[in-house]
């Protein structure tokens, strides 16, 4: 149980080796949410929800909870929450790119500046205002192209501008810096200045539209050590909006945020601007073939590797929490992914009925990764549409010894866009379990 205590958080946050948890039949859960996840709260056979203050086991709990109330709150061995303590290390702006610079130049010491390349998946990014002079020269020597500015602690497209000038960093340097709650402080909001990706993949391009893709969303779930779930099933994000800006007259800026898109006149909520995964990977599969579109969903997979390494070290270990991220990912033209952002609270608001039906099945089989009925092993590789894909190590796709990859590198388990029968899945992993409780 968890109950709020003015003495302290009383658990310790080194690593931990998971005690072995009896099978509980009744699990008391709170949610701050009320889209998509209370409902599969409230459907979970077992599950009672609790309200106010009563005491729960489980709490898909926001953020805010999380600041104001960990470190006054007493939780038993079982007890989960959804959230790491400083998980802002991976999904602010400023703090994943710190931490990426710090693990690339660790890795090119120990590996070299080869395997450092690994790590090139994230626009050059300088954090203003502490790095501006560090972003004029760099923006000195490449007059002309475009950089993007965001908040580091806003979401949905919020505070973000575009520019050519360095004269509108310096206005924003001079009076556009502070929110309206800054006004008479002597406080700036921090952003980072990104160097913007002019030349996403595009898909569909009639007339003014141009159909840019991002895959979105793949989530999984995280614990500590490092133990990474990765989602197989998702979207791909499709944009059509058009801005014009003062600095960069009639330039498309290729946004894939539903929060965005959804205010365009043309956006249609039937249709939404959302690809199933598996379709984008046919799409992409028809038009470049099998190895090429193989090779751009293994450098994803990098992706989600190297940016949780690069954290590994400073989220705050504690066996109570998991966390849902989601990642925002961008093609180029030349099949180049980019990571744009991880979200510590990706959208459970659905925008379609598809979209709802996808959310429905990822949030069932996280609450199967959760595990609070005590029902797994720990040996299992496959959840539903989870893949696992990291265990303090890496976790090869085919059966074998991962310490001896072939050529160099593995096949992490992870199906990314692969067609996936998930209920028969799940059907099978839990057979041995319907069959022991009916003995």
């Amino acid at each position: 149980m968890a109950k709020n205590k003015n003495a302290g958080h009383k658990g310790s946050y080194g690593y931990q080796k998971l005690k072995e948890r009896e099978p509980r039949a009744c699990i008391r859960f709170k949610c701050a949410l009320t889209n998509t996840i209370l409902d599969i709260l409230r459907q979970r056979p077992g599950w009672v929800e609790v309200k106010e203050e009563g005491e729960w086991d489980f709490y898909w709990c926001d953020v805010s909870w999380l600041r104001e109330n960990f470190d006054h709150t007493y939780m038993d061995e079982h007890v989960r929450i959804c959230h790491f303590r400083n998980h802002y290390e991976l999904t602010r702006k400023n703090y994943i790119v710190k931490n990426l610079k710090r693990f690339r130049k660790q890795i090119e010491r120990e590996a070299g500046k080869l395997e450092a390349t690994k790590c090139d998946f994230f626009p050059k990014t300088f954090e203003m205002p502490s790095e501006y002079h560090l972003f004029v020269e760099e923006f000195r020597k490449n007059p002309g192209i475009t950089w993007i500015m965001k908040p580091v602690a806003r979401s949905q497209g919020r505070g973000i501008f575009l520019f050519r000038k360095l004269k509108d960093v310096i206005d924003w340097r001079k009076d556009g810096v502070r929110t309206d709650d800054q006004k008479d402080e002597t406080q700036v909001e921090n952003y980072v200045a990104q160097c913007y990706i002019e030349n996403p993949y595009l898909i569909g391009v009639t007339g003014f539209s141009c159909y840019s893709p991002s895959v979105s969303r793949s989530p999984f779930s995280q614990y500590i050590p490092l133990k990474a779930w990765l989602y197989r099933d998702g979207f791909a994000r499709f944009s059509n909006t058009r801005f014009t800006l003062s600095s960069i007259d009639d330039h498309y800026v290729h946004l894939t945020n539903v929060a965005v898109q959804k205010t365009a006149p043309d956006y249609d909520p039937e249709k939404g601007c959302k690809w199933m995964i598996q379709r984008f990977r046919q799409y992409m599969t028809a038009k470049h073939g099998a190895e090429v579109v193989e090779t751009l969903f293994a450098e994803m997979d990098n992706i989600f590797i190297k940016s949780l390494q690069s954290v590994q070290k400073v989220i705050i270990s504690d066996k109570h929490c998991f966390e849902l991220y989601g990642y925002d990912i961008l093609i180029d033209q030349d099949l180049k992914p980019w990571l744009l952002e991880v979200n510590a609270s990706p959208s459970l608001t659905a925008s379609s009925q598809e979209d709802y039906e996808l959310k429905c099945c990822l949030l069932k089989d996280t609450l199967h990764i959760v595990d609070m009925e005590g029902r797994l092993t720990g040996k299992e590789k496959r959840i539903g549409g989870f893949d696992l894909m990291w265990n303090d190590g890496p976790v090869s796709r085919a059966e074998g010894n991962v310490d001896t990859p072939v050529n160099g590198s593995f096949m992490a388990n992870t199906h990314l866009g692969y067609n996936n029968d998930r209920k028969k899945q799940l059907k099978q992993l839990f057979k041995p379990l319907h069959t022991q409780q009916k003995v």
